[in-house]
């Protein structure tokens, strides 16, 4: 009997609910997520022949279990907890929330959705996903520490301090202030100390992108040729893309990072709008990337003016740059990947001879088409059919 084994994981209990090709329940139940737990859980949906776990969440809460079962050969796709939930709305005519009723609207949502992203646990991908969490999480830290030693500085100098300040220009300002009073003294202080914390998280940030860099390399990718992509970009936009092949089309590709204008037409009036959809992850990297190229005399600057001269607003021409950019990231990654399969186990991808610009690939012309349909696998997941 070919089944759906839907899941509503926690730290502590996952909670599954077993349903056929017609949408029968069939069984359930809460089990622990420790080792015996696991077990029963596993026993539980093993007594299905193909059963296929569909898991809310695998990029977070989700996550390890999900790597779990598809280490021990098990089949598991990636539910969106949105579309759970939108499930959940329709399927009980009401909001509330329990958890043998999200694993219920987890396993409709897959059943009814057959083109939903099937979980690998590719240790590389796995490693360069925790390495752009922690250089995002070094990030945050570094902009929250330097908010801080902003508004103690101002306290100390007249005016505070200039914007974009490093630790050296900082510790070369505070040795030029003498305390008068007791509160000016812990002001100090407490700036050197933030000081300090400051020097840390560059040293480990620096730490970070090099061994992400190294990773990024071995791995054959060639995304930090790409003007605007450093490691951290390059890192995240494979770990959280996984098998490009996955997307049949660069606009595929474009609606589920969210690049893709939503078509927002009425009547007569023809129109599109900013989509908020997709990976929001992958889409600030290609923002990130958009912003750099503006920066400089790039091939995306021309493009960028030249959308302006054509009548669109500065927004209106950002988003068509980030879409162009999404599509030549499409074509870099897609390259990468042939060229390691072409090299085989333990083979060298090497390097490309295309230009970094916007324009590094010939055929990347600028579409402002609407939203894409649904995203198609290269590899459908084998979910049975309502």
């Amino acid at each position: 009997m070919r089944v759906i084994i839907g899941m509503d994981p926690h730290k502590r209990s996952a909670t599954i609910d077993i349903i056929d090709a017609t949408g029968r329940v069939l069984t359930g139940g809460r089990y622990a997520t420790d080792t015996a737990g696991y077990n029963e859980i596993l026993s539980a949906g093993r007594q299905f022949t193909e059963g296929v776990w569909a898991v809310e969440g695998c990029n977070g809460i989700g996550r390890q279990l999900a790597h779990r079962l598809v280490r021990d050969g098990e089949t598991v796709i990636d539910v969106p907890a949105k579309l759970s939930a939108q499930v959940r709305v329709f399927a009980t005519g009401n909001g509330r929330k329990t958890d043998p009723v999200d694993a219920h609207s987890v396993a409709l949502a897959a059943l009814h959705a057959p083109n939903l992203r099937r979980v690998e646990a590719d240790p590389e991908l796995i490693a360069l996903g925790m390495l752009a969490d922690r250089r995002d999480e070094l990030g945050r830290a570094r902009t929250e520490t330097l908010c801080r030693l902003h508004r103690l500085l101002l306290e100390l100098i007249p005016g505070g301090a200039k914007t974009f300040l490093s630790a050296r220009q900082a510790r070369d300002l505070i040795a030029t202030i003498t305390p008068q009073d007791a509160a000016a003294r812990i002001r100090r202080r407490l700036v050197t100390e933030l000081i300090e914390d400051l020097e840390t998280i560059d040293s480990k940030t620096m730490a970070a992108d090099k061994e992400v860099r190294a990773l990024v390399t071995e791995r054959g990718s060639t995304l930090m040729d790409l003007h605007g992509i450093g490691p951290s970009s390059a890192a995240r936009l494979s770990a959280d893309t996984g098998d490009i092949g996955r997307f049949a089309t660069r606009d595929r590709f474009a609606s589920w990072n969210g690049t893709a204008p939503l078509d927002a037409s009425s009547g007569d009036q023809q129109r599109h709008r900013l989509s908020r959809a997709g990976n929001r992850k992958i889409n600030r990297a290609l923002h990130i990337m958009a912003i750099v190229q503006l920066r400089n005399r790039t091939a995306g600057r021309l493009y960028y003016d030249g959308r302006k001269a054509g009548g669109k607003t500065s927004m209106e021409a950002l988003r068509a740059l980030k879409q162009r950019l999404s599509n030549v990231v499409y074509a870099r990654m897609l390259a990468d990947q042939r060229r390691r399969e072409l090299a085989g186990p333990g083979g060298q991808s090497g390097t490309t001879s295309d230009s970094s610009a916007t324009g590094s690939n010939p055929h990347t012309d600028p579409s402002d088409k609407p939203h894409p349909g649904p995203e198609i696998q290269a590899n459908p997941t084998p979910t049975p059919k309502s």
